[in-house]
């Protein structure tokens, strides 16, 4: 419970810390953005908006994710953190429908932008912010394994690149290059709507109770083999439940074995998994006679 409640405190500080600089940087954005009518530097400021969004998911995500288990949820609230990321990811794809329409008018209007030091100015201040929001984040991601910082993560590396597609864009509309400037700010809101997609798609995978991978399922196996009574693996399935899963083990023991001793070897089976496993939350063993 304590480690469950250092990861919610954790997730929750990452959205704080994300509000904060993703509104400053929203409203430098936007002020300069129209001043300048770069519709780049609009879409960056869009993204800034949609960051502000996820932050705020993640962290009513976090607080109800972290509440205990009761009766009517027996293993926890984990997967609002899931629901929550869907929730997130459809945000980034419909904001970047919005901001590709924009952008094709600016192309065919022939838009024209007021060329300012600011926009170089914000961008490289976006860059230095996002750059040390990204270390940060994969520091945390990697230590509490969180999709909802993971997200934040790849949220703010991707930023990087955004922001110097807005800088290429910025320039280019310089030398009279105008177009490049809706170009860019398509290819921007290209990006978001993939990044948008593979969120999503991260959710729904635990969402809908995919099976945890290979690599994992052989981790399983050959800790259950250590055990010389269990004479084969026969089938394993996984339950996520948050960042954890639940494993339904099927396996083949001398079926002339006691009752007793096959539930004191399954029980010391379970233990070893969760002990030695911190994706698995709960193991329940089905034992075949052989």
């Amino acid at each position: 419970m304590e480690k469950l409640d250092e990861r919610s405190s954790t997730i929750k500080k990452v959205s704080i810390i994300g509000i904060v600089a993703n509104l400053l940087l929203l409203i430098i954005k936007v002020i300069v953005g129209f001043m300048a009518r770069s519709q780049a530097m609009i879409a960056d400021a869009l993204n800034s908006a949609g960051d502000i969004f996820a932050s705020l998911m993640s962290y009513i995500g976090a607080k109800i994710s972290s509440k205990p288990n009761d009766d009517d949820h027996p293993h926890g609230h984990g997967k609002a953190e899931y629901v929550f990321t869907q929730l997130i990811s459809i945000s980034m794809i419909v904001a970047s429908v919005m901001m590709i329409n924009s952008s094709i008018e600016s192309i065919i209007n022939k838009a024209h932008i007021e060329f300012s030091i600011w926009l170089i100015v914000v961008c490289i201040i976006t860059i230095l912010v996002k750059v040390l929001l990204y270390f940060y984040t994969k520091f945390k991601s990697r230590k509490y394994n969180s999709l909802l910082i993971q997200a934040s993560m790849e949220d703010h590396r991707n930023d990087v690149f955004v922001t110097l597609g807005t800088i290429i864009g910025i320039i280019s509309s310089y030398f009279g290059f105008y177009f490049i400037d809706g170009i860019v700010g398509i290819l921007i809101s290209c990006w978001i709507a993939y990044a948008g997609f593979n969120l999503f798609k991260s959710a729904y995978k635990v969402l809908m109770d995919t099976n945890i991978d290979e690599e994992k399922q052989q981790e399983i196996i050959k800790k259950v083999l250590e055990f010389k009574d269990i004479l084969h693996v026969d089938s394993i399935i996984s339950k996520p439940i948050g960042n954890k899963n639940i494993i339904i083990l099927k396996v083949s023991m001398d079926g002339n074995m006691t009752i007793n001793l096959s539930h004191d070897i399954a029980g010391k089976i379970k233990d070893d998994l969760i002990n030695q496993f911190d994706y698995i939350y709960d193991v329940i063993i089905h034992i075949n006679p052989h």
